[in-house]
């Protein structure tokens, strides 16, 4: 029940994207709660860091099956999602149905400098203890490069600190080792539930069997809902095309949201025309200050799309929409949790081996460079939202420094923090208003 409560409120709590969300559960589970060592949080997160799909989701999906078998990891995964997902349909119904967020772009204006900040001190906090000689500090810096001045893909990136990180356990393995001077045992947190010396539970070890069984289930899923979608009318229905798209893009977030909504703003907008290019961008903005993964902005696509095209008559608009966001929901999720539920024993096989702890450990630094990368594109749109020569927005900056130096110096709590900085963003709003 601990474990319970711990989920459902980091589900409603999970502000700041991946960044902010996985630097959430380093601070409860690893420093403050001790459920888990620092080396097999970051062995478990640079798995999740590898697979399509929402990183901080999958963490915890990870996390939850490894202290609580599959179930524990489906109700963390669950969790994750469902708050996120009850807040943007009701913000999607909202936004349809009276056409206009005065207050909430009140509340947007102060949250999204706040968000920037959140997501730069998350890279702060995670490099701090990812980092730990200057060869992986060159890492994430060249990481940082390749995808800020040079565009490269996120893959691409991630192939590449592997491969080093391959050659570097090989040549130089006392470079590349997990722990060290940050590790579990040298934090001054105490022992963990698990840790680092703990023995995989018999649930998490590998089994073909077990392998075979949970791809088996998660097609057999699929292959179940896709057939009941193509009840409602064939091939060519909404649900149905929804159900496909949103599978392909599951397969395709390498490196987060951000990596994957150009494919999504394609498929949606210009090929299907679920929706317009104006309500992307402000189903991205309702994204950005709900709670969850970002990718759940998939959920406001599905929303609009549904309600939009009545996928269940014109007199049931709201039904229809949120019908809608639940099914692109569980084709987008679907993936993580058998990735997870399927690949998580053959990962917990791999702790402490330098082969394996070696390639992710380098592509752990790579990530921190891209996760700054994140920050950047934030404090762009923020600071310069129609673009560098259109004028820089300077309260926005006051909103954004203020909350640097309350995360930095103060250590001030998300939701504190996201409060004070909408109450200030609404009124600023006002007042320019007021003055208009």
């Amino acid at each position: 029940m601990q474990a319970f409560r711990f989920w459902l409120q980091l589900g409603f709590v999970s502000f700041g994207g991946p960044a902010g969300q996985i630097a959430m559960m380093h601070a409860e589970l690893v420093e403050r709660r001790r459920w888990i060592s620092e080396r097999r949080f970051l062995h478990a997160l640079n798995y999740c860091m590898l697979l399509p799909g929402p990183e901080a989701q999958q963490l915890a999906t990870y996390i939850g099956w490894l202290m609580h078998r599959s179930w524990g990891g489906i109700v963390a995964g669950m969790l994750f999602v469902l708050p996120s997902w009850f807040i943007l349909v009701g913000l999607s119904w909202v936004y349809v149905a009276y056409g206009h967020l005065a207050v909430v772009a009140g509340i947007f204006y102060g949250i999204k400098p706040a968000v920037t900040a959140l997501v730069l001190h998350a890279a702060w906090r995670i490099g701090t203890r990812a980092l730990r000689d200057r060869w992986l500090w060159m890492v994430a810096a060249l990481a940082f490069v390749a995808i800020f001045a040079l565009a490269l893909p996120f893959p691409a990136i991630v192939l590449a600190a592997g491969v080093i990180g391959h050659l570097g356990g090989r040549w130089r393995p006392e470079l590349f080792t997990t722990g060290g001077a940050h590790g579990a045992s040298a934090s001054g947190h105490g022992p963990a539930l698990i840790d680092d010396a703990t023995p995989t539970p018999a649930h998490a070890r590998f089994s073909r069997a077990g392998f075979i069984r949970i791809v088996a289930g998660g097609v057999g899923l699929w292959v179940a809902a896709m057939a009941l979608l193509w009840s409602f009318g064939g091939w060519q229905h909404a649900l149905v095309q929804m159900g496909w798209f949103f599978s392909k893009a599951a397969l395709l977030t390498f490196g987060g949201a951000y990596a994957v909504l150009p494919y999504v703003y394609q498929g949606a907008v210009e090929h299907h025309h679920w929706l317009t290019a104006a309500q992307m961008i402000d189903g991205l903005a309702l994204g950005e200050t709900t709670p969850g993964p970002l990718i759940m902005v998939v959920a406001f696509v599905g929303f609009v799309g549904g309600e939009s095209l009545q996928v269940l008559g014109a007199q049931h608009p709201f039904l229809g929409g949120a019908l809608a966001a639940g099914v692109v929901t569980f084709f987008t999720f679907l993936p993580s949790f058998v990735f997870i539920l399927a690949g998580g024993p053959l990962i917990e096989s791999t702790h402490g081996q330098l082969r394996f702890t070696a390639p992710l450990t380098v592509i752990t630094a790579a990530v921190v460079g891209v996760i700054l990368n994140l920050a950047l594109f934030f404090a762009y749109h923020v600071l310069w939202p129609k673009g560098f020569g259109q004028g820089f927005d300077a309260v926005s900056a006051a909103i954004a420094l203020a909350a640097a130096v309350a995360l930095f110096r103060f250590r001030l709590g998300v939701m504190p923090l996201l409060a004070i900085c909408a109450l200030a963003g609404l009124a600023f709003s006002a007042l320019r208003l007021a003055a208009a």
